[in-house]
């Protein structure tokens, strides 16, 4: 029997979490609910989370510093919520890892199908397979990591998307284009510059493996990015 989704819902406001509670668990969803960040950042070292849903204004520190703090430990996808619908929260928000962003008010049946759809792009496809990726890199579809050299990468939940997108056809040039409407839910929200930016932090990690591997990603100036085969 497949487990339940489990959800962490990081909400201040006891209205809005009670009834998030309520159509999440409704939908077959486990949830678990924190008041504060602290809490939230608590108990995501201690449970296994596959969504979190969080709340912008919290009382002890932002929901974006929640989640710049979460994607240290963690690159399971993330929804925004917020009273404001400022530009630049949103974007930050975007930048820092998130997936979506909703400002209130809301119906919780849209953030439930919000989850819904992300959980879905997440998921990894039938069309992935280890035998498509270069020899260095290994895509582990069950845990949804993966691996260089046998050392998992700790990718946030966009870099985990962009160099999956790579793997999957290695050799082929994707334009920043193609890889924001592959790995962001809203591309029209960020420009071409957050995939330089996703690329750059991908090739620090991989350059912590040994063998450096960061040159398995390469540029090609005016058209975009491609995964090589490492000799």
């Amino acid at each position: 029997m497949q487990a339940m989704p489990h959800v962490l819902l990081v909400e201040d406001e006891p209205a809005i979490a009670d009834t998030l509670v309520y159509a999440l668990e409704t939908e077959c969803f486990t949830v678990t609910h924190a008041l504060t960040g602290t809490d939230a950042l608590a108990a995501a070292i201690l449970g296994n989370f596959d969504f979190a849903i969080l709340d912008i204004g919290l009382p002890d520190m932002t929901g974006l510093e929640v989640c710049r703090r979460l994607r240290e430990i963690s690159a399971i996808p993330v929804l925004f919520l917020t009273a404001r619908d400022g530009e630049l929260d949103r974007i930050l928000g975007l930048e820092l890892g998130g997936d979506d962003y909703v400002t209130k008010p809301f119906s919780p049946r849209e953030i439930v199908a919000r989850v819904r759809a992300i959980l879905r792009r997440s998921a990894p496809t039938a069309q992935t397979s280890a035998a498509a990726a270069p020899t260095s890199l290994h895509h582990d579809a069950a845990t949804m990591r993966i691996h260089c050299l046998g050392t998992p990468l700790d990718l946030t939940a966009h870099e985990y998307k962009l160099l999956l997108v790579l793997m999957k056809q290695p050799g082929r040039v994707f334009t920043r284009d193609q890889l924001l409407d592959q790995a962001w839910q809203d591309p029209g929200a960020v420009t071409d510059r957050t995939v330089d930016a996703h690329i750059k932090s991908i090739r620090s990690k991989l350059r912590a493996t040994r063998g450096g591997a960061e040159n398995l990603i390469e540029t090609r100036r005016g058209l975009g990015y491609s995964l090589v085969q490492k000799s």
